[in-house]
């Protein structure tokens, strides 16, 4: 895979680093996290900047990129640790729905995705923990020509944004993938903030009756479609920490040039230099699994595409953890307050390792192609 940066994608990431860096900053994300409603504002400046159509074909008016095209762009999202819905909307629901047959459904959300009109997201787990995406409680049935939904999803990212839902559900005991509107009858959101400053909910769906038309996909087709989304939004998350540990690896070595003891600046202490070294290194690590993670996405071999996606996710959460960790450190006691945004670096980070499946989730994925 040429991971070669095109000029219009060499001139999206310049551009979105400029926004991101002026609207994105220490002070404004922290106004954002204090409201628990979306920024329309934001979120309509990354819909003019194209980052919402990139997973959406171009007859949807998107662009139609593959995965690797989310790397420029999620890199620029994690140096300014962006915590709009981006990734579950218009990476992993833009991907299951643009890559599915149902062309009523993607003539009507698409498009909508694209421009940021509708913001989508995946509920797919649940109370249980499973290492089998179709090992669900969620039910849906077809009764009187409808389909009736029941069951609850937990850890919905961005729940209470979302203006519609792709859901998870057995149907005849096998996995289906519906889309449901948000504002149907039935459905209750309980919205919550994480540990990073962005927002998840669990949803309540109570026999929500739905249109034959809302059932996406089913059988082995939903289990591929999913996958298919999950796949792309690693790749994302991945691109995204990496971006993370870029700047908070910068703020460190600015802090440590700075601050002085024994009347030099610490960054000229040797000890704390191989401490930078190694988080050099790690940062490095972390990219270039970022970079697996993609060319993984685009592998024909599924065993060999989950053995790359599960090993970038890995070791991109290792490395956040040691780079996260190693800042809060050389920070000293200022690392632990709320006036720096080093610890708001560290929390993403670590939070990045509980999305789209944990550690532990992705070493028995890998104990499996064993």
């Amino acid at each position: 895979m040429d991971f070669a940066y095109s000029q219009e994608q060499q001139m999206l990431a310049e551009s979105l680093g400029r926004v991101v860096k002026e609207d994105w900053s220490f002070e404004k994300r922290r106004q954002r996290q204090q409201n628990n409603e979306l920024d329309s504002n934001s979120w309509n400046t990354l819909a003019e900047l194209g980052v919402l159509g990139l997973s959406v074909p171009a007859e949807y008016d998107g662009f139609g990129e593959s995965a690797s095209s989310l790397l420029a762009i999620h890199q620029e999202l994690g140096r300014g640790l962006v915590s709009e819905p981006v990734v579950p909307s218009a990476v992993i629901c833009a991907r299951i729905l643009a890559n599915s047959d149902h062309e009523a459904l993607k003539q009507q959300y698409l498009s909508a995705i694209a421009s940021g009109q509708t913001i989508f997201s995946l509920a797919y787990q649940e109370s249980q923990r499973s290492d089998n995406l179709a090992n669900i409680d969620t039910q849906v049935v077809l009764q009187d020509g409808q389909l009736v939904l029941s069951g609850q999803k937990q850890a919905v990212w961005h729940a209470g944004a979302a203006h519609a839902f792709v859901v998870s559900a057995l149907l005849n005991n096998e996995l289906a993938l519906l889309v449901v509107p948000a504002g149907v009858e039935g459905i209750v959101i309980n919205d919550y903030p994480t540990m990073d400053g962005s927002r998840c909910g669990n949803v309540d769906f109570a026999g929500v009756r739905l249109d034959e038309s809302a059932l996406l996909a089913n059988g082995e087709a939903a289990l591929q479609l999913l996958n298919q989304g999950l796949d792309d939004g690693i790749v994302a998350l991945c691109a995204h920490a990496a971006g993370a540990m870029d700047h908070l690896l910068q703020i460190t070595v600015e802090y440590l040039k700075t601050r002085q003891q024994f009347g030099k600046p610490l960054a000229q202490f040797q000890v704390l230099q191989h401490r930078l070294a190694d988080m050099y290194i790690q940062k490095e690590v972390a990219l270039s699994m970022a970079y697996v993670a993609a060319a993984g996405a685009g592998e024909p071999d599924q065993d060999k595409k989950r053995r790359m996606l599960s090993s970038a996710k890995i070791k991109v959460a290792m490395a956040g953890r040691f780079i996260g960790e190693s800042a809060v450190q050389l920070h000293g006691g200022m690392g632990m307050t709320h006036e720096l945004e080093v610890g708001d670096y560290f929390k993403r980070l670590i939070f990045i390792d509980y999305l789209l499946g944990d550690t532990q989730y992705h070493l028995k994925q890998l104990e499996a192609l064993e």
